[in-house]
């Protein structure tokens, strides 16, 4: 085993055994999600690397260039080359990061309303955004030849926002090895340290229920990574560790506990609430928080958790036609996912010149701008004792959240802060806002209505509790962009 490795692996067990958290899932149960999660309510995601310079299709150009048949392979061929002359290494010089200003980046997810700021430190095609020791091929030694993750932590934190990373170092074990059938520089024993272990012949099992392709990864791969995580954490003091779903694989189990209890033990030495984001079954329940990429939940989750999603429809990574969602629709998912007791991720993907796109600027702008009105009934809120109302059917899981229909009028959604209930119409209700929920025989609502407003309109709202349902008169000059919130309080 490398002498780093070791030293590393025998400062993770030094650690675990020194507690609180050791790396059983028995003694992982003590773990408690930090209050600044719960409040936070709205982050930024961002998916940058190598993979902006093709700009082809989605961040998986990597694998699927390699993948014969593929439109990657024929593009990848057409326009670059055949594989084994220009391979996907040869994209990291391009990848420049010329124009990447931390300091306006953070600036940016400030005016956006984000709490949080996740930035992908390593992605599945094993080209590290940090400063790693493990491996020559980083950010810091190659490409833009910056310590990328170091220099947003600074930025992000200078702005008071709470900092985390994402590791998709797992799926690596396998993402590169359509390159071992065919003559490509996968092959190539002088690239191993990169593409490996391309791990043929088997593929990626992406039955999500059935993390159990073989060959397993191997001890060697599994101590390399652990090493590589444990080293992020000790680098940049992320309080948020984000992880893809190859880590429900049976083979990381007992390496998920090590990282859990090492990483929850730092949390308590910094004196720093930390999580960690899992999918699936990756995490017994109470261990570490359930992350939904591109779903939601129909209902209400006693334990906080989390959807991730995409301001564009079609890919993660900047590509040069992305199908933008409206900052309308996110705001929202993020309603819905609040009332339900959830966190919104949403990402973002910049181009490889470090610019972010200004349809995306645009978006992040739009949900700032609304928060700021409205944000008293996202941050620090609590689910009410129904989630919500309305026609429109939430499908819930992964990769459904472009599914349903659009919200209407008569879907609303619920949160409480202190003595106020918040009811949010997730869209334009015309002259009347009606809630079912809100009516006296429905016996949700016991108490007398005293006030209610318009969040960003001044003055008090004339309504009527009626048997079946609250109506609330919406002023013709109160017209803004949906979703609108309305703050009701006792009599």
């Amino acid at each position: 085993m490398d002498t780093f490795i070791e030293g590393r692996l025998q400062g993770i067990r030094q650690v675990i055994d020194a507690g609180p958290f050791h790396s059983t899932w028995e003694s992982l149960q003590a773990y408690t999600v930090p209050a600044w999660y719960e409040d936070a309510r709205f982050g930024i995601f961002i998916h940058w690397g190598v993979y902006s310079v093709p700009a082809f299709r989605n961040e998986w150009y990597p694998r699927n260039m390699y993948i014969q048949g593929t439109e990657e392979f024929n593009h990848h061929r057409e326009t670059y080359g055949p594989q084994d002359r220009f391979g996907y290494k040869d994209f990291i010089p391009m990848f420049k990061a010329e124009h990447f200003d931390p300091t306006a980046w953070a600036a940016l997810f400030k005016r956006s309303g984000a709490r949080f700021v996740v930035p992908v430190a390593e992605h599945h095609d094993g080209f590290a955004m940090y400063d790693c020791s493990l491996s020559e091929w980083c950010a810091s030694k190659m490409g833009p030849r910056r310590d990328i993750i170091g220099e947003l932590a600074a930025a992000v934190r200078q702005q008071g926002l709470v900092f985390g990373v994402s590791s998709h170092r797992a799926e690596h074990w396998f993402f590169m090895n359509g390159g071992m059938a065919f003559d490509s520089d996968v092959r190539d024993p002088r690239f191993y340290d990169f593409y490996g272990p391309a791990t043929p012949p088997a593929e990626p099992n992406l039955d999500m229920g059935r993390l159990d392709s073989t060959p397993d990864p191997d001890h060697s791969y599994l101590d390399n990574w652990l090493a590589r995580t444990a080293e992020l954490i000790d680098l940049y003091q992320p309080q948020l560790l984000w992880f893809d779903w190859w880590i429900g694989h049976r083979a990381f189990e007992p390496y998920l506990q090590k990282l859990a209890a090492y990483y929850y033990n730092r949390g308590v030495e910094w004196q720093r609430g930390v999580a960690i984001n899992y999918k699936f079954k990756a995490f017994p329940e109470g261990t570490a928080v359930l992350d939904i990429e591109r779903g939601q939940l129909k209902g209400t989750r006693l334990q906080l958790w989390q959807n991730d999603t995409s301001v564009s429809r079609s890919s993660w990574g900047y590509v040069k036609d992305q199908d933008y969602k409206t900052a309308e629709a996110i705001i929202a998912d993020l309603v819905d996912v609040t009332s339900k007791n959830g966190a919104l991720l949403l990402n973002i993907g910049p181009r490889p010149d470090g610019t972010i796109p200004a349809p995306e600027v645009k978006i992040l702008e739009a949900i700032g701008d609304w928060l700021a009105v409205n944000g008293e009934a996202i941050y620090a809120t609590r689910p009410w004792k129904v989630f919500g109302e309305g026609p429109t059917e939430v499908i819930e899981g992964s990769f459904t959240d472009t599914q349903r229909a659009a919200f209407t009028g008569q879907d609303v959604r619920f949160t409480t802060r202190g003595e106020s209930l918040y009811a949010t119409m997730l869209g334009w209700p015309g002259n009347r806002a009606i809630i079912r929920s809100l009516g006296r025989d429905a016996g949700l609502y016991q108490d007398e209505i005293g006030r209610i407003s318009l969040l960003g309109f001044p003055g008090l709202l004339a309504f009527e509790r009626q048997a079946g349902a609250l109506v609330i008169q919406v002023p013709e000059q109160a017209y803004a962009p949906t979703p609108l919130v309305f703050k009701i309080t006792r009599g």
